[in-house]
């Protein structure tokens, strides 16, 4: 027989587990950023090569596979300091909840922002940057609270709402050396994931009775 402690929960508010949980997904996002600086410092090294490369064109067939390199791209270190604290912020809280839904709910973000900037972004722009998966993980933690109804999770989306809520006037035009269409998809797709990889609560199970209890309780007559 297994038995289940609360203190071995990471998805339990105050147990251990859940705190070590969350100092382990902020390391992680945290050595995250260098690896993002060590890119950019290879672009321009190479005269931004990979963002040539690697970025997305919208409607540009030769521009496609930015769907999936676009997210490590950046256009400048200026670029790339400005998405660090809100990639460690809300990648921190994302990732706490399970690395496999972490990667998942990354891919699905990353797919999302990326095919909704190729299909409806300027052709004659090439799009880079984390901002999309970052609006992503927006979507995910003000929908998680709503579709899992746990206090954490309400909790975190009141906090990330109050802290970022007003950055959600980015999904719409304005900058026109920003892609908001990166932020409005990227959004969707984090709302969308937080759906779908949901973490679904077990069903109850009737309780049965065994013919030993029938013979001890006798026949109901009515």
């Amino acid at each position: 027989m297994s038995v289940s402690y609360d203190g071995d929960d990471p998805t339990r508010f105050g147990t251990n587990a859940f705190y070590a949980a969350i100092g382990r997904a902020f390391v992680a996002m945290c050595a995250f950023i260098p690896v993002l600086f060590a890119i950019e410092g290879i672009d321009r090294l190479t005269g931004n090569r990979l963002d040539a490369s690697g970025g997305i064109i919208p409607r540009d067939i030769n521009g496609l596979d930015g769907v999936v390199f676009a997210p490590f791209l950046h256009a400048s270190f200026d670029h790339v300091l400005a998405n660090s604290i809100p990639l460690i912020l809300l990648g921190t809280f994302v990732l706490a909840d399970g690395g496999r839904r972490f990667i998942w709910t990354t891919i699905f973000i990353a797919i999302v922002s990326g095919l909704g900037v190729w299909f409806t972004g300027d052709p004659h722009s090439v799009v880079v940057g984390a901002s999309g998966v970052i609006f992503g993980y927006l979507g995910v933690l003000l929908m998680r609270g709503i579709v899992e109804r746990r206090w954490w999770h309400i909790g975190v989306g009141l906090l990330i709402g109050l802290l970022y809520g007003w950055q959600l006037l980015g999904v719409l035009p304005t900058d026109e050396h920003i892609s908001w269409q990166a932020h409005l998809f990227g959004f969707i797709g984090g709302l969308v994931a937080a759906i779908i990889f949901r973490r679904r609560r077990p069903r109850p199970v009737a309780p049965t009775t065994s013919p030993l209890d029938l013979t001890l309780e006798g026949p109901t007559v009515q």
